[in-house]
C-alpha cells in the first residue's frame, strides 16, 4: 500500500467555511447559498452563515431549523432603507458593519479559524476580508440578474454606482 500524497491529504482535511449573504430570505440566491452550505456540511465541513437580516418567518427551513449555523449581525442604526431610498448603499454599510463587528470589534470570526469565505452578492467587503485574512480563500458569487440592472445606465456615475 502506498502512502497518500500531502496534497491529497490537504484536500481531504475538513474545512471551516464562512458564508456571507446580505438578507437570508426566500429567493434564488438564498436557495443557492443554503444548498451549497448544506452540501458542504454533508461532506463534513463546518459551515457558518453570516447575514445582516433573516426573518425566521420568511426563510428556508434549513436557515431556521438549526440545520445551518446562521448568525445575524446588524447595527440598529443602519436601517435597510432610508425613506424607501438608498437600499444599495445601506446594504453595503450593513455588510461592512457585520464584517467589522465579527472581525475587529470582537474575535468571533478569528475564533472560527476560517479556511474559505463564500461571499454572495456584495463585493464591497472583499478588500477588507483580504486585508484582515490574507491567507483565507475568497469565492465571490454574483447573481446573473444583477448584470441586467446595469443595462441602459447612460450617465457615467450610474454605471459606476451599480
Amino acid at each position: 500500500m502506498s502512502a497518500q500524497s500531502p496534497k491529497h491529504n490537504q484536500r481531504k482535511k475538513k474545512k471551516n467555511i464562512i458564508f456571507f449573504h446580505p438578507d437570508l430570505g426566500i429567493g434564488g440566491a438564498e436557495r443557492l447559498v443554503v444548498d451549497a452550505a448544506v452540501a458542504l456540511q454533508k461532506l463534513g465541513h463546518t459551515v457558518t452563515i453570516y447575514t445582516s437580516h433573516r426573518d425566521v418567518g420568511h426563510c428556508f427551513d434549513e436557515a431556521r431549523d438549526g440545520t445551518l449555523d446562521v448568525r445575524v449581525r446588524c447595527s440598529p442604526l443602519l436601517p435597510p432603507t432610508l425613506f424607501s431610498r438608498f437600499k444599495i448603499l445601506l446594504t453595503i454599510l450593513r455588510h461592512l458593519y457585520l464584517l467589522l463587528a465579527i472581525a475587529k470589534f470582537s474575535r468571533e470570526l478569528q475564533s472560527l479559524q476560517p479556511d474559505a469565505f463564500f461571499v454572495d452578492q456584495l463585493s464591497a467587503g472583499v478588500p477588507l476580508m483580504r486585508h484582515l485574512f490574507p491567507d483565507v480563500r475568497i469565492l465571490f458569487y454574483c447573481h446573473f440578474p444583477d448584470l441586467m440592472l446595469v443595462q441602459g445606465r447612460a450617465r457615467w456615475w450610474r454605471r459606476c454606482w451599480r
